[in-house]
């Protein structure tokens, strides 16, 4: 192997930190040095992420065992040292982040990195939080980027200001503190049990745990669980999500659309490793799949009730969050597969659409998206009217009315699962699958409740945003075309652009997810690979032979 390419399981954490640190050293004139050192890092993340994919799919030749890269930070032996796994799960979720993220930051160029101060710096740190929150092998490690990229989601949800926008974000920041405090308590008493907070050695010694330090686990594991659970948006702790994701400004938004992903895949990671072992029902579907299906049927509940635009994409948020938690809560892994190509069409899906309805809203009055007679009856006012202005700088790109309209039609055919892009492939192979999880020829009634469930919300949802569309496009007679950068509309296009793409080689895609899902039930890959990495210099433990 190309010794330059053992160096890059780090590298999507070291590149936004060494730039987002170099970028707080220039001042805020400096823009367009910002924009070039942030151009060049995002360039650089994508091109790593996708030679990570490449690595552990075996298409780029590595001595990685079963294609898991360990690295090792400091050149200590894992459990001793902190380490940095890649596989086809972290490598997908690194992919997805590089290419939202990308798209965000292009359309946030145009004019909303200059509604705030450092906001290129923010963007990088929660690059770097998300990248490390995907590649770490440790829980302690896993908190510390859960907090370096909660904290500067917290910059980045206020940036812009705002009465609306500040009440909404303490409401997320209350939230999210919360689910730290329990992630310090549940690894204490992890920690305290089994003396490690690698993920290989615990799922190592956690089989071998018996008695009083068996249930203190439980109950440390239950705790993690539910701190997961909360950053997933589940039902009940999620009332937070579609406030503070309405009134984010768009580009924030779009990039907002993984971040419930994170606690999904800190489900999955850590389920995967725990449940050969007997892990309590947190990570198993005695707790997730009914709190999935009570998510979705909230996401449905709210999609239906509410008329904000931006509102109905954060309850689109939940509904995605509640279709996992339901299909990764089923027994098995026959899901697995579908629900990770359901996680990649909707992200991206969902990411164009908090992008898109901002230009849409260029189109309408203030209000227009809020029903007349709430306006007239609760004397409703704009508390954000200088941060939505019509007064957008730009040209008027061609066609921009047909383009907005039919990027709303793409989006709203992802998030409700219709033919012909990759929503409805993604919901046809998990509605599949659920009902060939059973081993009869008759499905369970788990699986009949998972058929309907998604059913039923992607019913409401084609109500919901039908309605919204007619509202928008067809029932405002005065409304004018928007004026629009390529660079705004351009990160949208490719994003619907890359779900057409999911669609059109679902085969080998579906083909790819499914061979991860297999991968993770075999947790022995993982836990060997991590726990038998040489150190470079020969150090075996933690001392010098």
């Amino acid at each position: 192997m190309n010794p330059w390419l053992q160096h890059f399981p780090i590298l999507p954490v070291a590149i936004p930190l060494m730039t987002g640190a170099l970028m707080l050293m220039l001042r805020d004139s400096q823009r367009t040095l910002r924009l070039v050192f942030s151009f060049v890092s995002l360039a650089a993340q994508l091109y790593v992420a996708f030679t990570l994919l490449s690595m552990t799919a075996g298409y780029i030749t590595t001595d990685w065992p079963d294609g898991v890269g360990v690295y090792l930070l400091g050149d200590w032996p894992a459990p001793f040292g902190i380490v940095a796994v890649v596989d086809r799960l972290s490598a997908i979720m690194l992919a997805l982040t590089s290419v939202l993220g990308a798209a965000t930051w292009i359309y946030a160029t145009a004019r909303w990195d200059r509604a705030g101060v450092h906001f290129h710096p923010l963007f990088q740190f929660l690059l770097m939080g998300l990248n490390g929150a995907f590649l770490t092998g440790d829980l302690f490690n896993l908190f510390v980027f859960f907090e370096v990229l909660l904290a500067a989601s917290y910059g980045l949800m206020l940036h812009g200001s705002g009465r609306a926008r500040v009440a909404a974000g303490l409401h997320y920041i209350v939230v999210n503190l919360l689910a730290s405090f329990l992630l310090l308590i549940a690894m204490a008493l992890i920690y305290g049990v089994t003396g490690t907070l690698n993920m290989a050695d615990l799922a190592a010694r956690a089989g071998e745990l018996a008695g009083p330090d068996r249930r203190l686990f439980e109950a440390g594991a239950a705790i993690l669980g539910i701190a997961f659970l909360i950053k997933a948006a589940a039902w009940p702790l999620n009332f937070w999500l579609p406030a503070a994701y309405a009134n984010a400004c768009s580009p924030v938004a779009g990039i907002f659309a993984i971040m419930t992903k994170v606690g999904i895949y800190a489900l999955l990671r850590i389920g995967s490793l725990l449940l050969p072992t007997g892990a309590p029902a947190a990570f198993g579907g005695e707790w997730m799949f009914p709190l999935g299906m009570a998510t979705l049927a909230f996401g449905a509940i709210g999609l239906l009730a509410t008329a904000q635009a931006e509102r109905q994409a954060g309850y689109c948020i939940i509904m995605s969050s509640g279709t996992l938690l339901a299909a990764l809560g089923m027994p098995g892994v026959t899901l697995t597969g579908p629900a990770l190509f359901y996680l990649i069409s909707s992200v991206l899906a969902l990411g164009a659409f908090f992008m898109l309805l901002e230009m849409v809203e260029r189109t309408q009055a203030f209000g227009a998206d809020v029903l007349a007679v709430s306006l007239e009856a609760f004397d409703l006012e704009d508390p954000e009217a200088a941060d939505r202005s019509d007064d957008v700088v730009g040209v008027a790109i061609p066609a921009a009315m047909a383009f907005l309209g039919m990027a709303f039609i793409a989006c709203a055919l992802l998030v409700t699962g219709l033919p012909p892009l990759s929503g409805f492939v993604a919901k046809f192979s998990l509605l599949s699958a659920a009902l060939q999880t059973s081993a009869t020829d008759t499905p369970t009634p788990a699986a009949w409740m998972l058929v309907a469930g998604v059913l039923i919300s992607g019913l409401a949802g084609i109500i919901a945003l039908g309605r919204t569309g007619i509202r928008l496009f067809w029932s405002t007679e005065d409304a004018v075309t928007p004026r629009l950068r390529v660079s705004e509309a351009g990160p949208v296009g490719v994003l619907i652009l890359a779900c057409v793409a999911l669609a059109f080689w679902a085969g080998p895609v579906m083909s790819f997810v499914e061979d991860t899902a297999k991968y993770l039930d075999k947790p022995s890959t993982y836990i060997n690979a991590v726990l038998t990495q040489s150190p470079v210099r020969g150090v075996a433990t933690g001392m010098r032979p």
